[in-house]
């Protein structure tokens, strides 16, 4: 009798486990932030803070989204958030002064020399680097600097590198 309790008890043990496991290997959209990005913003103060660190992941082929960070920190603070976006895509659906206002060019703030990839090799590193180059961003700042929460007030910082154009060039 108690070897029948004892594999009955282990039995259950292990059902119960095996779907957690199951529970903790679900995916979600949180899964898949692996392009680990560093590089500081210009707000629209003119200030320049960070550098901020972006966790990013593809979600479309000419879509990346990026949760970003003051801190590698497992508790740090959502404080932005940035869309990688093809340029022709871009800017053929936003006007001038939106781009001017909100936008930056990625391949301007490449050359900078301030963007590093991080956690991967030199050679994923450039290949990354080369896919962001075809992109425009836009960033939301959702946690306004020194607040002890989020309270509303959305800014857009750009690239420390951002020039207003006179007109957007539309990749063929």
């Amino acid at each position: 009798m108690k070897k029948l309790g004892l594999t009955a008890m282990l039995s259950a043990a292990i059902i119960v486990s095996s779907s957690l496991l199951a529970e903790e290997k679900a995916n979600s959209p949180a899964d898949g932030y692996n392009i680990h990005v560093l590089v500081p913003h210009r707000h629209e103060d003119g200030t320049v803070h960070g550098p901020y660190h972006h966790y990013c992941k593809p979600i479309k082929p000419e879509i990346m989204q990026c949760m970003i960070f003051l801190s590698t920190d497992p508790n740090a603070e959502l404080v932005e958030i940035e869309y990688f976006i093809d340029k022709k895509l871009a800017r053929t659906n936003v006007t001038l002064a939106q781009w001017n206002k909100h936008f930056h060019d990625h391949t301007e703030e490449i050359a900078t020399g301030r963007v590093q990839v991080l956690d991967v090799t030199p050679e994923k590193a450039k290949e990354i680097t080369e896919a962001a180059s075809k992109t425009d961003g836009i960033i939301f700042h959702l946690w306004p600097m020194g607040a002890k929460v989020p309270n509303g007030d959305v800014t857009f910082p750009t690239a420390v590198s951002h020039k207003r154009v006179e007109k957007l060039e539309i990749p063929k």
